[in-house]
């Protein structure tokens, strides 16, 4: 009896065969065919189709189409409208990151404390997220339109002139700007709180015995526990920011002129109001390439620096 029953557990605990290995493998392999199906279809279908589209003439909707080469490319060196909304596109990307990055942090320390009402606190700062950004835009709209535009009319209370808010560039960049982060600031923050709440209350317990208190333990403690936090919410604002279209479309159309364009918003232009549909996919391509260098180049940075702090 005791003879079977030891047989029994031996062959229960013996490893599996190579065979169960395999097949164990092959179904774990299995389930990334769907993501990679969706991946080709949504993201390197259009790439590949984009490229070939920004080597033609073609307007968009006649069925003709004819080779070009590289000219569209080469046209974006000479095109003044490209150029202001490629700088914008920086100012808007980059601007809005850092806006984002300094208030997102400093309102995650301020709710990470033992506070009434901060679970109510974060809801609020981060309720602008779930807006869409054309319903976003259009609420400021009405704030910083030139006539009966709420600032505008507040202002006058005080016997202000009224200000050009979209009329003007250079105040409707910085416009711009602002809405943007003040809508995805909450991202940036439930980041960053993320990342407060994971440090261990034994580090923070341990720096305080060696005199590391207050600013001096979030400069040498906490600041480089966060940076998985500050790498995660910095490329998310930062693809956001470049790709910017809903609010300038919504705000001011890329005008007056196209100063305040976007290349998200320049394409659609050249697609929709000059009919260049190899022009605009020429100017996608950049746009795309763009975001994947900055990003890579971002990612890179963080972690050589995560690596410098762990050896």
């Amino acid at each position: 009896m005791s003879t079977v029953t030891g047989v029994g557990v031996a062959e229960s605990a013996a490893p599996p065969t190579n065979r169960t290995s395999r097949y164990k493998g092959m179904s774990v392999n299995l389930m990334y065919v769907p993501v990679l199906v969706l991946f080709a279809v949504f993201i390197v279908y259009p790439v590949i189709n984009g490229v070939g589209i920004a080597m033609t003439n073609w307007d968009g909707y006649s069925p003709t189409r004819a080779n070009v080469g590289l000219a569209n490319f080469a046209r974006l060196f000479d095109d003044a409208n490209f150029t202001v909304a490629l700088r914008n596109t920086f100012v808007y990307g980059f601007g809005s990151t850092i806006i984002q990055q300094i208030f997102g942090l400093l309102l995650a320390v301020l709710l990470d404390t033992a506070i009434r009402g901060r679970n109510i606190a974060r809801a609020i700062i981060y309720l602008p997220v779930l807006v869409s950004p054309v319903v976003m835009g259009t609420m400021y709209y009405l704030v910083f339109r030139y006539h009966q535009g709420a600032l505008n009319d507040f202002l006058g209370l005080f016997g202000a002139s009224p200000v050009a808010w979209l009329s003007d560039s250079g105040f409707a960049i910085g416009v711009i700007v602002a809405i943007n982060s003040l809508q995805f600031m909450g991202v940036s923050m439930i980041i960053y709180l993320s990342g407060l709440q994971s440090i261990p209350n034994e580090v923070k317990e341990a720096a305080a015995l060696d005199g590391a208190t207050g600013f001096l333990q979030f400069r040498r403690i906490t600041i480089p526990l966060l940076l998985p936090a500050f790498a995660s919410s910095c490329v998310i604002n930062l693809i956001g920011g470049l790709k910017l279209y809903d609010v300038v479309q919504v705000l001011t159309g890329g005008g007056p002129g196209y100063s305040t364009n976007s290349v998200s918003t320049l394409i659609g232009k050249s697609y929709f109001g000059n009919q260049a549909a190899g022009y605009a996919a020429a100017q996608g391509i950049v746009l795309f390439l763009l975001i994947a260098v900055f990003t890579v180049i971002m990612n890179l940075w963080f972690d050589r620096r995560r690596a410098r702090l762990e050896n």
